[in-house]
């Protein structure tokens, strides 16, 4: 009977034993559940503090996406903008040497006129040369036959015999002495109803003739004169150069030099 006691408490105090092992065990899980508690707390702090951080970044990052995407953007139009720009300058270089090509084509051109038009002025001016040197020879001939018909005037004026006057391959005429020398004082002698002369001078070569009337006869510049050979009418002649009693004369039409000798008749209705 007393062992019989005994185990039941035996039993108690393995159970008390257990019991109180259960509960250490208990309480150093529950010790150790609560340090990894706190550990995970810190932990999940931790990884909130840096999700909040890598939150903040991701905004700045969303921030500098949104920024490099409009800068894309902005990009874009500028890279069509400098596209249009380049296709206008490839137009521009384009016609620029399609124009550049046509000036070379003028340029040669105009260097082949320019040679022409060289050689051309060096024609005109040898040509210029020789009619400066023709017109300068035929001022020296006219101011000597002026200088002839003067003297052909004083001579008439001093009652002197003309003598023989040569022109041209003609043989030569005697010309009529003038008439009397009216007194100088006196003034020119009114025109006529008509006025008649004849032909001293004819040059061929200068397309002019000398008559026998000047402004003491009612000789005027631009005045008419017709010239007849034995009464057949030959042509007109056109009073240019007037002196006292005698004047020079151009040839209305040119075929008349040809018909005109010294000593045809003039005549002229006032």
């Amino acid at each position: 009977m007393p062992r019989k006691g005994k185990v039941p408490s035996l039993v108690l105090i393995v159970l008390i034993l257990i019991s109180l092992s259960l509960a250490g065990g208990a309480f150093y899980l529950f010790q150790k559940e609560k340090v990894e508690n706190l550990a995970l707390q810190d932990e999940l702090d931790s990884v909130k503090t840096k999700a909040k951080i890598v939150e903040n970044r991701l905004e700045d990052k969303e921030k500098a996406v949104s920024q490099l995407e409009a800068q894309l953007r902005e990009s874009k139009s500028q890279v069509e903008f400098l596209g249009s720009e380049l296709e206008k300058e490839k137009k521009l270089n384009q016609d620029t040497i399609t124009q550049l090509e046509q000036l070379k084509v003028d340029l040669e051109a105009y260097k082949k006129n320019k040679a022409e038009a060289q050689q051309k002025l060096t024609r005109s001016q040898e040509e210029l040369n020789k009619l400066q040197a023709q017109l300068k020879n035929l001022e020296d001939k006219k101011a000597e036959l002026e200088n002839k018909v003067k003297e052909m005037e004083e001579a008439k004026e001093q009652k002197v015999e003309l003598g023989t006057i040569v022109v041209g391959q003609q043989e030569p005429v005697a010309a009529e002495s003038p008439a009397p020398q009216e007194k100088k004082n006196k003034a020119p002698q009114q025109p006529t109803s008509s006025l008649e002369g004849k032909i001293l001078v004819v040059n061929k070569d200068y397309n002019f003739a000398v008559i026998n009337l000047g402004s003491k006869d009612g000789v005027n510049i631009n005045d008419i004169f017709c010239v007849y050979h034995k009464n057949k009418y030959l042509g007109d002649i056109k009073i240019e150069k007037v002196h006292d009693s005698m004047s020079a004369a151009n040839f209305v039409s040119p075929d008349i030099k040809d018909k005109v000798r010294e000593g045809d008749k003039v005549h002229h209705q006032k």
